[in-house]
């Protein structure tokens, strides 16, 4: 299993909507709207790095008011 939060930057005024179309994408397991450099953050969960990056690139950039992604994947130290 292969767990990241994605830090995304919505367009201004977008951010409610893009958090509802993250709440529905496969592997999405939280989205919270914060405060900072970001606007949205987003917990996701994977088999494995290939489906990961797919549900980034193919979801979560797919999203129309998505204007930059950043990225954190979870290791185990």
């Amino acid at each position: 299993m292969v767990q990241a939060y994605v830090l995304i930057t919505a367009a201004i005024g977008q951010v409610r909507q893009v958090s509802k179309e993250l709440e529905g994408l496969r592997g999405v397991k939280s989205v919270h709207v914060v405060t900072g450099p970001y606007d949205i953050i987003v917990f996701v969960e994977a088999k494995d790095l290939a489906t990961l990056t797919n549900t980034v690139v193919e979801g979560i950039h797919k999203i129309k008011s998505v204007v930059d992604t950043n990225m954190a994947i979870v290791v185990e130290l």
